[in-house]
């Protein structure tokens, strides 16, 4: 465990090197313009990495040098380790406007942002991918053609190529479509979707908290598609003015506030073309969510996650898609003061049986389903974060978790015939991700730490390198390497929360001399469902923040995750308190250190992290010289609710646990420099949650200062506005610290 630091034995700790070392070893100073600048200076930052279906080649998406928010299709070939553009999006693309509902996908993505190609699907057959490009779909094969397959007025969304090859499928207009790829020739699975009724897609609340982006699934043998209906009449309309730079349009959107009805949701199977269409009996129980769906190998089951309005009970329905029957399989129950996670660490197999991930030892773990009977394959005080794959000839599992500490993520096997067995395969000291082909005998490993921007290479069953797909070096032509020399180490360390639970930290220094005290840049998150503090790569702009003389310092509280349910548990019905007080023992931590100046720690936090820089405020008047509240959640009641009640319960039976969580209430105990910032077309934590802090504070004549975005949304990014949310943020804290910006 880590302890206080002097400053000497600090600098040591984080190989710190003096100014004068600096400039004699040319480093060159970061702007905030850079950071934001083209090229990324991360470099290579692909996405939706896949393994063609021969694990021939590997694709992604690039973007580009010129233009980072563009991504273009790449493919590279794993024998010769050769390059080549599959699809130029601005080739290829029309650049038409995408529909509001392809926005809003996009936002709930976390990809709105973005553009040219954000997502594609390969053909089984491995011969063509089918590409969504500015509304339209397109039909890539490798020789570099592309073929138009769509040019309809509306976007279609949820694109695949069913499991044989023989269709494609979209949502066009709320209604399922299926293209019969060998005559072009559409169907209209679904026809009526229209209004407030949908097919084929994925409700609010799966989109955005429930990690479900779609709404139908194919079978493995293409005879048949589960689709789900939704209809939102049930639903409360928020009405958010999307307040643009020129004019503003006002959208009546379907929001389901905390303790209000969610959308009713249905489950049929019918054929590729709409007919034998049957419902699939989700029980009795409407107010239900339908969490996940799943087809076993041979199609002749469906598999459809059931979760109970509260979430504390999930069961795991098997439907007869012939008739639309269900049972119950088996049931996960959370236990008092908890409730379930959802996961996508889980695999139907050949031979019958499931592997299945769950917290009902009181950590994430992997456990084998067959014939009604339980195998735990995992154990321990450490989480399961992914399941990679499953290679079912040898029986080995193949996963990403953190059972070598929490601040790494690795990937491990465990062989089904030797439960408990656990073998790490990647090498200490990063944050690792995966993407595999079924077995696993081929993977995309990623990885990064804290001082190596991320890294992509193809490797075998073992996690041997194989091939790289992104070095991404820092040296030479690298666009970070000009900046390097001056590039500051990252050091981590725990305190101790009031129940005795080691709380993670990480701080980043600017070189230390003898003597002198720093002011800090307090980062927080607090909420549940995320872990901050680890060993992957932070980006450049905590290096330019730590340039303009700041400390920057982030901490991990009770209710964050992969630490086992007790330490989530906390926040049950218990939103703004022990995450609250963590965060406050980490205020106080750092004001312990001999190079900290006490006085001048400015905290921030976007989103819950937004919420918590109020309820800090008001928990702990002068703890800070100043706070940043970004798209802060003021009143739970005005949040979702497959999210807030997940943690607070329904605010109709527990109205209590709202009225401690609520942050407007005691507006009038703020006292200390706030900035309020939020997008003005948010449609996840909308605007009302700052307006209506704004307006108690005015009424209570407390000052603060304020930020607004025209036409942003939750995600205040791109071209000069990057830019000026982060001067606008930075300009407030040194003027509330009294820090100095380096000279230009």
């Amino acid at each position: 465990m880590w302890k206080a630091m002097g400053a000497a034995a600090l600098m040591m700790a984080a190989g710190a090197m003096p100014a004068e070392a600096q400039q004699a070893a040319g480093a060159r100073p970061l702007t905030l313009e850079r950071v934001f600048a083209n090229p990324a200076l991360d470099g290579s930052a692909p996405r939706a990495l896949k393994l063609s279906p021969d694990g021939r080649l590997v694709t992604l998406l690039r973007n580009r040098a010129d233009e980072k928010e563009r991504y273009d299709l790449w493919a590279m070939d794993t024998a010769t380790g050769k390059w080549r553009m599959l699809v130029d999006s601005k080739k290829v693309g029309t650049g038409a406007a995408l529909s509001e509902a392809e926005k809003m996908q996009r936002e709930r993505a976390r990809i709105g942002d973005q553009r040219g190609i954000v997502g594609y699907n390969w053909a089984p057959d491995g011969k063509s991918i089918l590409v969504p490009l500015d509304g339209d779909l397109y039909l890539a094969t490798l020789d570099g053609k592309v073929r138009r397959l769509t040019a309809s007025e509306g976007s279609e969304l949820n694109p695949v190529i069913s499991p044989l090859g023989r269709f494609a499928s979209f949502v066009r207009d709320q209604n399922l479509v299926v293209v019969d790829l060998s005559t072009g020739k559409e169907m209209k699975a679904t026809t009526e979707g229209a209004g407030l009724v949908h097919f084929g897609e994925a409700e609010f609340v799966a989109q955005e908290e429930m990690e479900r982006t779609t709404g139908y699934w194919w079978s493995p043998d293409d005879r048949r598609i589960a689709v789900q209906r939704f209809d939102e009449s049930p639903v409360g309309v928020v009405s958010r003015a999307a307040i643009g730079a020129e004019g503003t349009r006002v959208y009546d959107q379907r929001y389901p506030k905390a303790g209000t009805p969610n959308a009713l949701v249905d489950l049929y199977v019918m054929n590729p073309d709409g007919s034998g269409r049957v419902k699939v009996d989700l029980g009795s129980e409407t107010d239900i969510y339908l969490a996940r769906v799943n087809w076993t190998p041979d199609g002749r089951t469906l598999l459809v996650q059931r979760q109970n309005r509260a979430q504390t009970v999930l069961d795991m329905l098997a439907v007869d898609p012939a008739t639309g029957k269900s049972r119950i399989l088996f049931s996960e129950k959370a236990a008092a003061k908890s409730w379930i996670n959802l996961s996508d660490a889980y695999r139907p197999l050949k031979d019958g049986s499931l592997i299945w991930w769950s917290e009902r030892d009181g950590h994430g773990h992997l456990y084998r389903f067959v014939g009604g009977k339980w195998t735990q394959l995992t154990k321990g005080a450490w989480e399961v974060a992914e399941l990679a794959g499953v290679d079912e000839a040898s029986g080995r599992v193949t996963f990403l978790g953190n059972k070598d500490g929490a601040l790494e993520r690795h990937l491990y096997t465990v062989d089904l015939a030797r439960p408990g067995v656990v073998t790490r395969l990647t090498e200490p000291g990063w944050w690792h991700g995966a993407t595999a082909n079924g077995s696993a005998s081929r993977i995309i490993l990623t990885r990064s730490n804290s001082s190596q921007p991320g890294q992509v290479m193809l490797t075998d069953a073992s996690a041997k390198r194989l091939a790289w797909v992104s070095e991404n070096n820092v040296q030479g032509d690298h666009p970070y390497a000009p900046y390097l020399a001056g590039h500051r180490g990252k050091q981590f360390g725990t305190i101790k929360a009031a129940d005795g639970s080691d709380l993670y930290w990480e701080m980043i220094t600017p070189p230390l001399v003898p003597g002198r005290k720093y002011p800090v840049f307090f980062q927080h998150y607090g909420g549940p469902h995320s872990q901050r503090v680890n060993k992957a790569w932070g980006g450049a702009l905590q290096q330019y923040i730590v340039d303009r003389g700041y400390i920057w310092f982030q901490l991990d509280n009770r209710g964050s995750a992969n630490r086992g349910k007790a330490f989530e548990d906390q926040l049950y019905q218990a939103m703004g308190s022990v995450e609250v007080a963590d965060q406050l023992a980490g205020a106080k931590y750092l004001k312990s250190l001999d190079f900290v100046d006490s006085a001048r720690i400015a905290t921030f936090g976007w989103s819950y992290g937004g919420y918590m820089t109020l309820k800090m405020l008001q928990a702990a008047p002068g703890t800070f010289a100043a706070g940043i509240a970004g798209a802060p959640v003021s009143k739970w009641e005005l949040y979702d609710t497959h999210y807030t009640e997940r943690y607070m319960g329904d605010p109709r039976k527990v109205p209590d646990a709202y009225t401690r969580s609520d942050t407007v209430q005691d507006a009038a105990k703020i006292s200390d420099p706030l900035l309020l910032v939020h997008g003005m077309a948010d449609d996840n934590v909308v605007l009302e949650h700052t307006t209506v802090m704004m307006a108690k504070m005015q009424q209570a004549a407390i000052p603060f200062e304020v930020m607004l975005y025209p036409g942003h949304t939750h995600v205040v990014a791109g071209p000069g506005v990057s830019v000026h949310l982060w001067k606008t943020i930075l300009d407030f804290t040194d003027r509330a610290t009294g820090a100095t910006p380096p000279a230009k």
